[in-house]
């Protein structure tokens, strides 16, 4: 009997030590990625990129994201309405990471559409019909061309300015971004500066609910 107390006792204190470990080893690496993003929050945001919402909300996600990505299209709904539910206290920004071919073409004619005033109307178009110009996870412009009557957009003015040198350095400047903060894949999501480490919509609805919980105390 004694001797099953002892080893009763030993596994106990064995998995309390596992815990504990386990417990330091997570803490340890979550201080390292919020050091890591706290010396990078220059490279997270970028006062040329697009922004949604009250500019003096306190909680701001920041997503790189690639239009030709469906998992960035499914997730759109779901940020505009985790905003929704905390209306007045978070904005998005977008930041441009094209990972498929030719979603850096798409990419200008957001950011031409944009010099019209209708970039959120054309992001929401190309979402919709996402289907029709991404073939074989690869971005067709011209598919997407064709898909962009009725939203107003001045197509001669478009096609002009997506020759924008602006344009090119701005998309060259969130590929560099997004390398420094070794984000390789979309979406990727900030809040506040903190990484989204494990992804999900439940996990991203926490991040958010826990820096409204920090500014709006």
């Amino acid at each position: 009997m004694k001797n099953k107390f002892i080893v009763a006792a030993v596994a106990i204190l064995f998995v309390g030590l596992f815990i504990a470990a386990a417990d330091l080893y997570n803490n340890q690496k979550n201080s390292s990625l919020n050091s890591a993003t706290l010396e990078n929050i220059e490279y997270i945001q970028r006062d040329y990129s697009p922004t949604l919402g009250p500019v003096d909300a306190k909680v701001t996600i920041v997503e790189f994201f690639d239009p030709a990505c469906g998992t960035c299209r499914s997730f759109y709904p779901l940020v505009k309405r985790i905003m929704s539910e905390n209306e007045g206290r978070v904005n998005l920004v977008l930041r441009y990471l094209p990972l498929h071919n030719g979603s850096d073409v798409i990419i200008t004619i957001f950011e031409a559409a944009r010099l019209q005033g209708l970039f959120w109307e054309t992001l929401k178009l190309a979402y919709k019909r996402q289907d029709a110009w991404v073939v074989n996870h690869i971005s067709i412009p011209a598919k997407l061309w064709g898909q962009l009557d009725g939203i107003g957009l001045d197509m001669d003015k478009l096609a002009v300015d997506m020759k924008s040198v602006e344009i090119a350095r701005r998309v060259k400047q969130d590929l560099a971004d997004a390398k420094q903060l070794k984000v390789n894949k979309t979406p990727g999501f900030f809040v506040n500066g903190k990484p989204l480490i494990n992804f999900g919509y439940k996990q991203l609805q926490q991040l958010v609910a826990s820096e409204i919980d920090e500014k709006y105390p």
